[in-house]
This record gives structure tokens, sequence and C-alpha cells, in this order.
């Protein structure tokens, strides 16, 4: 079957992409569906405070952070765990962050850490912050000199809940302004919490993009290719000059908003078996079959995956409790009395128990 006309322009991109690199997309994905259920059977149990699930939308967040280059910078919500984990962030990392044993997960300016910038809660806040580095590499000759294997480029990831917010419009202004290397990579999973994508907006959400200028594009979110080519062309296409492009990935969160919220309050369970059939991981698995990819490699994926969950939970049922120090750590720049004083007073706290601890 021939690729649509909208398709045309990628269909090099995919074809590109060799068997062990098709093979790889599916493993990232299949991994980290693993984990985020392992994320969210330890949250279950009293091990982490709140667990945001990312399931159902492994394919555009596997694709589009396989489309960025290593000189990219990467700028997460809150869910994307495979992104930062394809960009080099250990997955407990994420896990410490949901626990409260840090107030940011990993540095940012870590090499290991391709360039990913922590998990923001603050809906929509790191468009900001995207687009203030993103004007910074155009003020400092990292990007538009047509060089794609040098010239820097952001992605910043936000949900069609954040896309309502006024951080995510005030960015996309100061974007289109100064024509920075960036792409606003909106995963439209359906559900702003228990609001529906359809009372946020009477048009679809990538149309946005038209009143700063922005040429965005439309894609199945539940296609891993879709999403890595759309991604790696728009990338390229900023990097070099020509401004900022937007992408709105269409999916679905088949799991809850976060554990603390319930789904079935307000969705239907045929709308969820509907989307259950468009299983992204499903859907590559086919693919990669229908290209002769052998049962042994499947299995190998599925150890893999097992692995990968077995490891988060014992390392997470290792990492202890909270010291008590980290909550009065940089509250201040500059020792505070108040906070000295609030030290102090939880210490004695403590003490008052019979063991010594609460």
């Amino acid at each position: 079957m021939s690729p649509t006309p909208a398709a045309e322009p990628y269909l090099a991109v995919i074809e590109a992409l060799s068997d062990a690199e098709l093979e790889g997309l599916y493993r990232d994905m299949a991994e980290i569906r693993a984990f985020d259920v392992q994320a969210t059977n330890l949250q279950r149990q009293g091990q982490l405070a709140l667990w945001p699930p990312s399931f159902g939308q492994e394919a555009a967040q596997v694709g589009s952070a396989r489309a960025a280059r290593a000189q990219d910078h990467v700028f997460p919500s809150y869910r994307e765990h495979v992104v930062a984990r394809i960009r080099g962030v250990d997955p407990v990392d994420i896990i410490r962050l949901m626990r409260g044993l840090t107030h940011g997960g990993w540095d940012p300016t870590d090499p290991r850490n391709g360039n990913t910038h922590i998990y923001t809660l603050v809906l929509g806040a790191q468009t900001l912050h995207a687009t203030g580095l993103a004007m910074g590499l155009v003020f400092d000759g990292r990007s538009g000199t047509g060089d794609v294997e040098r010239d820097e480029a952001v992605i910043v990831y936000y949900g069609d809940g954040a896309s309502s917010q006024g951080d995510v419009h005030e960015a996309m202004v100061f974007a289109a302004s100064y024509q920075t290397p960036e792409v606003f990579f909106l995963q439209n999973n359906q559900w702003a919490i228990s609001v529906p994508v359809a009372t946020q907006s009477r048009s679809p959400l990538y149309r946005r993009g038209d009143g700063y200028g922005i040429p965005a594009v439309p894609i199945d979110g539940n296609d891993v290719l879709a999403s890595y080519a759309v991604t790696r062309v728009a990338l390229d296409e900023a990097r070099t000059g020509h401004g900022p492009r937007a992408i709105e990935a269409i999916t679905y969160r088949m799991g809850a908003h976060t554990t603390s919220d319930d789904p079935t309050k307000y969705r239907t369970s045929d709308e969820e078996q509907s989307w259950a059939r468009r299983d992204p991981i499903a859907r590559m698995a086919t693919y990669l079959r229908s290209r002769g990819a052998s049962d042994a490699f499947f299995a190998d994926v599925e150890a893999s995956a097992t692995a990968l969950a077995d490891d988060t939970r014992v390392r997470t049922n290792a990492l202890g409790g909270i010291p008590t120090d980290l909550m009065f750590d940089h509250v201040y720049s500059e020792p505070h009395p108040l906070v000295e004083e609030q030290k102090r007073w939880l210490a004695d706290y403590e003490a008052s128990f019979e063991e010594g601890t609460s």
C-alpha cells in the first residue's frame, strides 16, 4: 500500500531504519510498560507517594525520543518515563522523585542524562523553560548553521490538558517571535484528568499552532514509526533555522491520570476497549512479525522487560526512608533561623516517640 500524500515526505526516514532499529523501538515500548506496571504496583504497596502511568502512550514517546539527536535538549512533563530512559536517565531516579527522596530526580547537567531536564508537575511550565533555552541556542549561534549533526534543538512534551494553560501559549508567542529551534510535542491522550478533550477545544489541538505561525502536524500517536519520522523531520527543520514546529500525537491514556485518580468515574468501558484494540505495542509486534521477526526475539524482549521490572522492585525496596534534613535543604540559599527552628522542632518531635521516629 502506498503512503498517503501527507505521509509521503516521511517515507524515506522510515525506510532508513534497519531491522535492529525497528526491533529496538518495540523493545523500548515493551520494557517501559513492564516498568510502568511495576511502579504502579509499588505505589499501591505504599512504596511511592504517587505514580503517573504512561500505559498506552509508549509509541508517541518512544518514537519522538529516538528521533532526537544526542545534542538535543529534552523537557518532559511528568509521565515521559521512556523518554527519560532512552536519553540515559536511570528509571529508579524517577522512582526516587515519586517516593519523595529528591526534589528533582536527577541532574540534567550530568552528561549521562542526555540533556534531559527534570519533570515538571506545574502544568505547561516546561514549555516556557524549553523556549527560554531554545532562545539561548539562537543567541549563542548553537543552531541554524545547517549542520544537523551539530546544530542543537529542543523538544518539549505536554498534554492536552496543559495545552489550555497560558504558559503554553506564552511559550509559543516567544518561540514564533524568535524562531526558536524547538518542537512542541503534544500528547493528546483524550482526557485532562476527568475533562474530555472535546470540552477543552472546539477544533483539533494542532491547529492552535496556526495562530502563532508555527507549522503543526497531527499524527497517529499509537504508531511509533509515525512518531519517529515526523519528529525527526520537525526537529531537523527546527535546528537548521526554519523555526519552531508543533506535533499533536493523538493517543490514549489507558491507565489512570495518576494513582490518585479513578477513571471509571468518567470513562466508559466501551471507550477503553476500543482504544485497547489499538494498543501500540501489539501493533508494532504485528508489523515486526510481518517482516520476519522471530519468536526468539519476542521471548528475549519479554525476559528483558521482566528483568527491568524485577530490578525496579528490588532497588525501590532498598531505597529506605526520607533523610530528615532533605526537606530543609535548599529552601533558602543561606542558613535561615526559621528553617533551623523548624528542623529542631522536628528533631524533638521525632525523639518523643518510643522508637525515636514517627
